[in-house]
């Protein structure tokens, strides 16, 4: 089957993927998986998620671009974007990976800063006199 491309996203983070027929290669950024993430073996698990999930660990070769935000971020866009990649690879990964959370992309981003506060929230001491 010919190359099948995808993006994930989280935060400012922005995944783009490529997925085609293969024996497990996962190259992001141009290195290894260890070679990007280090020591970071809980993040290292969560990019790797949706191959376990999918028995896909050692059939498919995945090439992962990443770019925005930290490499957290990056990390949690690049699973979105291999889930993604997988259901467009083959449609019946859909149902494995849904029950997962894999495919739901997570909204949550950075609240703004207001005037008068010092961060979103957080206000000046309060001072009863």
């Amino acid at each position: 089957m010919a190359k099948v491309y995808a993006t994930g996203r989280r935060k400012t983070a922005i995944a783009k993927v490529w997925l085609e027929n293969g024996n497990g290669q996962l190259s992001i950024n141009g290195q290894s998986l260890d070679q990007w993430l280090g020591g970071h073996d809980s993040i290292k698990k969560r990019v790797m998620q949706p191959l376990h999930v999918s028995k896909q660990e050692s059939s498919v070769n995945i090439i992962v671009k990443t770019l925005g935000g930290g490499y957290s971020a990056q990390a949690d866009a690049a699973r979105h974007g291999i889930s993604r990649a997988l259901v467009a690879y083959d449609e019946q990964f859909r149902t494995i990976l849904k029950p997962h959370g894999l495919l739901t992309r997570d909204a949550r981003s950075v609240e703004r800063k207001k005037y008068g506060k010092k961060k979103a929230r957080k206000s000046s001491q309060f001072s009863k006199r």
